[in-house]
């Protein structure tokens, strides 16, 4: 298991849910943040609760359905000299259940894959360099287990094309201390996922946060993070990392 103390971590979507526990989780353990929303102000809560606990932490705005925002709020970070070691791309958007799967519209694809694919693989693209040339770095990308509902498919479809670029992207860096993973929260009751789903934002944890931690070069792989849920990080960390690699013949 790393030491993040003094590290620095991007989380999206950091003002509420499940990235707000994610933030404040992180931050227990030392770990500095960059907490990214629509509207920085809206982070104004979570950012003086890690503050209290001693760690470092900023806000930045970006529309993640705007690649020019999406730039703007990059080269922001560029511009304070932040040194990116961890990232969690937490936001994404659900745009509809459409009941009457056959007239889904193509703006549900569109909407869908600029904020749940290209977003958060375009901030991957950023950072993933500087991460490799100083031999450190963690991205996790937050994706799930839908299947099977034509209503969402939108949604559905642009979190399997994230799966299949993850994966992609993280062979490239398999047997790297650049470790890029999955993390599948499960269906919990946040603004996301609604008032009646099973699980508790909290039971996502350490789940969610256990691929910033992992420490054995292996990357591609998906954290089902219900499977870690009321577990210490430490015990996270030992069970995930037991997990096999999901490249063959690479150990």
């Amino acid at each position: 298991m790393i030491d993040v103390k003094g590290k620095w971590a991007l989380i999206t979507g950091a003002s509420r849910g499940l990235g707000r526990l994610a933030a404040v989780k992180i931050a227990e353990q030392g770990c500095n943040l960059i907490l990214h929303s629509r509207d920085a102000s809206h982070c104004r809560g979570v950012l003086e609760e890690i503050c209290a606990l001693g760690a470092e932490a900023y806000a930045v705005q970006a529309e993640l359905s705007d690649m020019a925002q999406i730039r703007k709020m990059l080269a922001e970070i560029d511009e304070k000299g932040t040194q990116v070691d961890i990232i969690l791309n937490n936001a994404g958007l659900q745009v509809a259940y459409r009941t009457e799967f056959l007239n889904t519209p193509p703006e549900d694809y569109e909407t869908s894959f600029a904020v749940n694919t290209i977003a958060p693989m375009m901030i991957c693209y950023h950072f993933v360099d500087g991460m490799a040339k100083r031999g450190f770095g963690r991205i996790v990308n937050t994706t799930s287990g839908i299947d099977l509902e034509p209503q969402q498919a939108g949604y559905s479809a642009s979190k399997a094309a994230l799966d299949k670029v993850t994966r992609d992207l993280g062979s490239v860096y398999n047997g790297t201390n650049v470790i890029i993973s999955l993390a599948d929260p499960g269906w919990c009751r946040t603004e996301l996922g609604g008032a009646h789903a099973p699980n508790s934002p909290e039971s996502a944890l350490p789940g969610i946060l256990v691929g910033a931690f992992v420490n054995d070069r292996k990357s591609g792989r998906l954290f089902s993070a219900q499977e870690f849920c009321g577990m210490s990080i430490e015990a996270a960390v030992e069970k995930a990392e037991s997990q096999a690699a999901p490249y063959k013949n690479e150990y």
